[in-house]
């Protein structure tokens, strides 16, 4: 005699998570990784928050390039520029790679994550170190006198995430195609390249006309530039806002072609 009982009155339930549970959890796992990680700490958060004091501190930046700005309202922007590129660009690409190289991917591949899944989680998860970056970052700046346009708040926010997107699409195409070993030389490399001439300590209009054009449509130069007119201008910047929307998307598309488990 065979008894039948109502279901869900054993557990545990075999079966797959909800979709949203399991995007939660890869999320909070990647972002753990990355902050529990030296070197990626370093990264994100040390090397932005020293520049933050150093520049608003000492008389670095050229005046030209200040105005009648201080010299914390113009570099704080930028700062946050920065730590979107290190956390979403480099830091992920790194991450990736080394994943790869160690089989991680492959295994998760394996399991009931989705392959879309596996990508939402790291992007999801860059957002909450961005937005932790940001706020440790504000604070400081906060403390050294900067005083940011209310009005652009929103604007920034917005650009922040646009920028989160576009750098960790490009993050997922590096970190996903290229050898661990390359990915580290090069992804390191692109760091200091923008950094030095992607429109983040060099505003644009502080380069040749051809070459300020240039860097407007990087997503370094764009993310700088609208984070400036929106905390130091208050305004709205639809044109920056579009370049990032645009490298997210091409990128996107490029990684998804290109990304492979091993």
């Amino acid at each position: 005699m065979t008894t039948s009982f109502p279901e869900g009155t054993f557990t545990p339930a075999p079966g797959r998570g909800s979709l949203g549970r399991m995007l939660r959890t890869h999320a909070r796992v990647e972002a753990a990784l990355t902050l529990r990680h030296g070197e990626q700490l370093l990264l994100t958060l040390i090397i932005p928050l020293a520049l933050l004091i150093g520049l608003s501190l000492l008389d670095v930046l050229p005046a030209s390039q200040l105005g009648t700005t201080s010299k914390v309202d113009w570099i704080t922007p930028r700062i946050l520029a920065l730590a979107v590129l290190s956390s979403a660009f480099t830091g992920q690409a790194i991450a990736l790679g080394f994943d790869r190289r160690y089989g991680v991917l492959k295994r998760l591949s394996a399991t009931a994550l989705p392959s879309w899944l596996l990508v939402a989680g790291r992007v999801v998860a860059a957002l909450v170190v961005v937005a932790l970056q940001s706020v440790v970052l504000g604070v400081v700046a906060a403390f050294l006198g900067w005083s940011p346009s209310a009005a652009g708040l929103g604007a920034a926010i917005l650009l922040l995430v646009l920028g989160t997107l576009a750098f960790g699409a490009l993050g997922v195409l590096l970190g996903g195609a290229l050898r661990a070993e390359a990915v580290l030389a090069l992804a390191n490399v692109v760091w200091f390249v923008l950094l030095l001439a992607g429109g983040i300590l060099l505003a644009p209009s502080a380069l040749p006309s051809g070459v300020g054009a240039v860097v407007e449509l990087l997503p370094s130069g764009a993310l700088a530039e609208g984070m400036r007119a929106a905390l130091v201008g208050g305004q709205f910047p639809v044109g920056p806002m579009l370049v990032l929307a645009g490298w997210a998307a091409v990128a996107g598309v490029l990684a998804t072609r290109t990304t492979k488990l091993t």
